[in-house]
């Protein structure tokens, strides 16, 4: 009896030991929930994403997917293709996002060529004409530095990043600006998803990914919280949003913030139906970034540091789905990409051309077959390449062919609005007095009219100085290092006679010159030009006094000319170098003329100095009226009106501090300037304010800065020279010189 009883209970307490043993075993086998991770747009507030991931890294919880919109697809992008969250804080703090919303590259990187054509005319003006009607550029920026730096940033230069062979499943989100529709990305270049992520329409240019033009994601999936269930399966999801907040009815005075508006009140919609999917064993992470626009990409170590804030609050939570040291490391390795050494590029292509010489291309690699790839050095080389003003992008794959050779493929997309132009010009100069000028000038541009890269260029101005140009542009060779130039112009101005700062008269100079010669490109330094030059003058008293007699003159002769710009900015330099010398040697009247000056510019913090020299004489006999050299207007003798200084021996120099007090928007160019200017000149042989002897000083204060017109300067300018109780100008100037 005893035994049986005994035998009973033995059963009895092994049937609980094995049922206690079975469910133990089955809670360490059963497989820990799968993890989505959803990272929302929000322009540079999408940096409190890394702070996250900061987060989630410390308590050792791993995803198993992650999807990404916008800025959230940059960070998303990097984590798949194993950056950790230190290199992406590192990376995106150092990055210089000013200069990455600037397509060109320095100006003294571009071409000689286009910057004498960014001088005379806007350089956002570019409208497309042709067969097909008008064409216009599709955004502010092309997003040229950008796509280049996620190239750098995802390391593509080991290899091109295909989506699909990340070893985290990625998915980015990006719409379908010409249907409206929402494009998911799970395969492809990483880059290019980046890219097409981030398009802010109207601001960046749409991404063509499989004949589609894609832009911000934003606009239909901000928080792509079902697109992480899809992906993985997820039975967790952990969404991140980093949205921007309405603008108050304050904020909202102009068309960039109407259009900002715009895009916000899409944004919030489809993030409000997005966050409805949400459950209650999801996590949703809200940082506080009050005080920290869509724009504020130098704050990017703060928004982190927020990120990471939200993140932390909600640890408890995250804690429950961490996993054990060992697992989380082998997790963790497992999205390293492999550090090796830099690949030999065995063979180089250029690939996508449809007019532009590839030579034209070459010209600016320095890279060769059997070099190590160096992605700093490619990136400089396709930015000079950029800046000839041929194409929307030039892009690079790094790819490996089937017999295992290194192909570097330079992908040059010429402009989808080219390759013929018009172009504009405006300029506004008064002094809020009688003299007054302003000017609109409209060119028609075409471009590579054969293999060589011939252009022409057809101009006509009215305003003060109305006048019709001709000019054709010919490369002799296809790296167009030599090339010949022909040019036609017909034009009219008006020149004032003065005599202590009174305008006693206006002569009419009436200019027809044709000119021919050849040159060579000096690299990326300037050009060296030869040639002759047939000029008809004619000049006649249009107002006040016949101090000078009416007269018609042709003159002709050979003239040379070395023009050097290394500066870094087409207007408002902030450091570099440029100088000109130009010579005349009239046939048969017996003089000569030369123009000849250097500019300096240099930085220190928010200080720019500058100077100027210059002279304009003849090394032989005298200057004609017609063709004599002059002063005055805003930092050319600030003090004294446009010509108001006329002479054949004149010598110029300035001195001048500016202040940088403030900077205009992404997208945008240059910089907010307060300025003074001390200026001297001598004017030999005058002939207007003939009183005014020896060095004759000039200061300047002025306030200037970039617009989309051009740079518009707004200054004072005082001299007590001669004795009539000194000269002084206020001046307002705005347009293309």
């Amino acid at each position: 009896m005893k035994t049986n009883l005994f035998l009973r209970l033995f059963l009895h307490l092994f049937l609980i030991a094995l049922l206690a043993h079975a469910g133990l075993t089955s809670a360490a086998d059963s497989p820990r929930p799968r993890v989505g991770l959803v990272l929302g747009g929000g322009g540079a507030r999408g940096a409190a994403h890394i702070g996250v991931l900061e987060v989630l890294e410390q308590l050792r919880v791993p995803v198993d997917c992650v999807a990404g919109t916008s800025m959230g697809a940059l960070v998303a992008g990097a984590f798949a293709a194993g950056l950790t969250p230190a290199q992406m804080r590192a990376e995106l703090a150092k990055a210089d996002w000013d200069d990455l919303f600037r397509d060109d590259p320095a100006f003294y990187e571009q071409s000689y060529r286009r910057k004498t054509a960014d001088k005379r005319f806007l350089p956002a003006s570019e409208t497309g004409v042709g067969a097909d009607g008008v064409k216009y550029q599709t955004g502010i920026i092309s997003g040229q530095k950008i796509k280049l730096f996620f190239n750098q940033l995802v390391h593509s230069d080991l290899g091109e990043r295909m989506i699909e062979t990340l070893p985290l499943p990625l998915s980015i989100i990006a719409t379908d600006i010409v249907k409206g529709e929402r494009v998911v990305m799970r395969s492809g270049s990483l880059t290019s998803a980046m890219r097409a992520s981030m398009s802010v329409p109207g601001l960046m240019s749409p991404v063509a990914v499989d004949g589609r033009k894609l832009v911000d994601g934003g606009l239909v999936d901000n928080v792509p919280i079902e697109e992480v269930r899809a992906r993985c399966q997820a039975d967790v999801v952990i969404a991140v949003n980093v949205g921007s907040p309405l603008l108050t009815a304050e904020e909202i005075s102009g068309l960039v913030s109407v259009s900002a508006q715009m895009v916000n009140l899409l944004t919030e919609q489809n993030v409000t139906r997005s966050l409805a999917r949400l459950t209650a064993g999801d996590i949703y992470l809200k940082p506080d970034l009050k005080g920290i626009t869509a724009a504020d990409f130098q704050r990017t170590g703060e928004t982190a540091d927020r990120g990471a804030l939200a993140a932390r609050a909600a640890a408890d939570r995250l804690r429950a789905l961490a996993v054990d040291e060992a697992s989380y490391t082998a997790w963790s390795q497992g999205l390293q990409i492999a550090r090796r050494d830099a690949p030999r590029i065995d063979q180089i292509e250029i690939a996508g051309l449809k007019l532009v010489n590839p030579a034209a291309v070459e010209r600016h690699l320095e890279v060769r077959p059997g070099d190590r790839m160096d992605p700093a050095a490619v990136n400089s080389q396709l930015l000079r390449a950029y800046g000839d003003g041929y194409y929307e992008q030039v892009d690079y794959a790094l790819t490996r062919s089937l017999r295992g050779r290194n192909i570097l493929r330079i992908s040059p997309l010429e402009k989808s609005w080219g390759p013929d132009y018009l172009r504009y010009g405006i300029n506004l100069d008064t002094n809020f007095s009688a003299n007054s000028s302003y000017g609109l000038r409209v060119a028609y541009h075409k471009t590579w009219l054969n293999s060589l890269g011939g252009e022409f260029i057809g101009q006509a101005e009215i305003g003060s100085q109305p006048g019709i140009t001709l000019d054709y542009y010919q490369p002799i060779d296809a790296a167009q290092r030599y090339f010949a130039e022909s040019s036609v112009k017909i034009g009219s101005r008006l020149s004032g006679i003065y005599l202590d700062d009174q305008r006693l008269a206006d002569y009419k100079i009436t200019e027809k010159t044709f000119r021919l010669g050849v040159g060579r490109n000096l690299g990326l330094l300037g050009q060296v030009r030869a040639g002759w030059k047939e000029t008809w003058y004619s000049a006649e008293r249009d107002t006040g006094l016949p101090i000078f007699p009416e007269l018609s003159l042709r003159h002709g002769g050979w003239t040379a000319a070395l023009d050097m710009d290394q500066t870094d900015r087409l207007y408002f330099p902030t450091s570099g170098w440029s100088t000109h010398l130009h010579y005349f040697a009239s046939r048969s009247d017996s003089y000569s003329t030369l123009d000849a000056g250097a500019t300096g510019h240099a930085r220190i913090a928010d200080w720019v100095l500058s100077s100027r020299l210059s002279y304009q004489g003849s090394p032989q006999g005298q200057r004609p009226f017609h063709d004599i050299g002059n002063l005055g207007g805003m930092l050319n003798m600030t003090a004294f009106s446009p010509g108001q200084l006329k002479g054949d021996d004149i010598r110029y120099g300035h001195l001048r501090a500016e202040r940088i007090v403030g900077r205009l928007p992404l997208g945008l160019r240059g910089d907010l300037r307060l300025g003074a200017a001390i200026e001297t000149a001598k004017v030999g042989r005058p002939t207007t304010e003939t009183r005014l002897r020896g060095w004759i000083t000039s200061g300047a204060i002025y306030i200037g800065g970039e617009t989309p017109l051009g740079p518009i300067y707004l200054g004072y300018g005082y001299s007590n020279a001669g004795s009539s109780g000194g000269y002084a100008n206020l001046y307002l100037f705005l347009g293309t010189p």
